[in-house]
């Protein structure tokens, strides 16, 4: 069945920009030393695809696939993919991550990044990446938990932001704890305890990262999909999603700010 899921963030300019941030080095570090040269991978839910060529690189004798269910975020990742000069052993193709169209053990490591934590039924998109894995292969996720987030300075108006975050994404059907949980997804889509090694990892976002992340929170407080959800469902008002905005701005502001944001890491190994 298809997914019904919201994307909490939308595709607003502001967010795009900051996923097309992300790389394999800073959100696949987990999955590196088992990538081989000769590998075929499989990237679900590759919105700009800054991670997905960065894998594309690491296997010039393999090949790599990144799908997601929108196609302008598509083009975008092809756009970038041209421009790097990634393209040889590269696709981009738009599939629902609950239907997809590969057959069974095609690929030796499926991928998904920042996924599981809006979907509905995130074990089943674990089942069917475990289908599409090889026996021996390895189905990989990274999932952030929102309600371990640390930062620094505490103004007031970020603790209300995150608020607003945490019920938007459960009015959307997500999970936004999803790093805790991932491991015990795993559990439930039928892998075994030995086969799953869950790690801890942060994205530490200081000096210019942290600037980077709040000028994006400044913009996204009120033209991405977190304002128009929260707006639409009378989780906050107008009034609110300016003083985030601002408050946003002024913490970028402040020398030493950070942010330290954790993700629960799974590799599971496919029998």
């Amino acid at each position: 069945m298809p997914e019904q899921a919201v994307y909490t963030h939308g595709h607003h300019a502001s967010v795009v920009n900051s996923h097309a941030r992300r790389t394999a080095e800073n959100s696949a570090a987990f999955l590196i030393p088992y990538i081989k040269p000769h590998y075929r991978i499989l990237d679900i839910g590759c919105g700009p695809g800054s991670i997905t060529i960065d894998l594309a690189q690491l296997v010039p004798q393999g090949s790599v696939i990144g799908v997601d269910s929108v196609e302008d975020v598509l083009s975008q990742a092809r756009e970038l993919a041209r421009a790097r000069g990634v393209e040889e052993n590269l696709t981009f193709q738009q599939h629902d991550a609950n239907e997809l169209p590969f057959g069974d053990g095609e690929f030796d490591i499926v991928y998904c990044h920042q996924v599981l934590h809006h979907v509905h039924k995130p074990v089943d998109i674990l089942k069917e990446m475990a289908r599409v894995t090889r026996k021996g292969g390895l189905v990989a996720a990274r999932e952030v938990d929102y309600g371990a987030l640390s930062w620094y300075p505490e103004l007031p108006g970020i603790d209300k932001w995150e608020d607003i975050h945490m019920k938007v994404m459960k009015a959307n059907g997500a999970q936004p704890k999803a790093g805790r949980y991932v491991k015990a997804w795993a559990r439930e889509a039928g892998f075994a305890p030995e086969d799953i090694a869950f790690t801890w990892d942060s994205w530490n976002y200081q000096e210019g990262d942290a600037v980077i992340w709040a000028k994006s929170w400044t913009d996204r407080a009120l033209h991405s999909s977190y304002a128009t959800t929260s707006l639409d469902k009378g989780i906050s008002t107008q009034e609110d999603l300016n003083h985030v905005s601002d408050t946003w701005r002024k913490w970028s502001e402040i020398e030493g700010a950070f942010v330290i944001i954790p993700n629960g890491e799974i590799l599971c190994r496919v029998r």
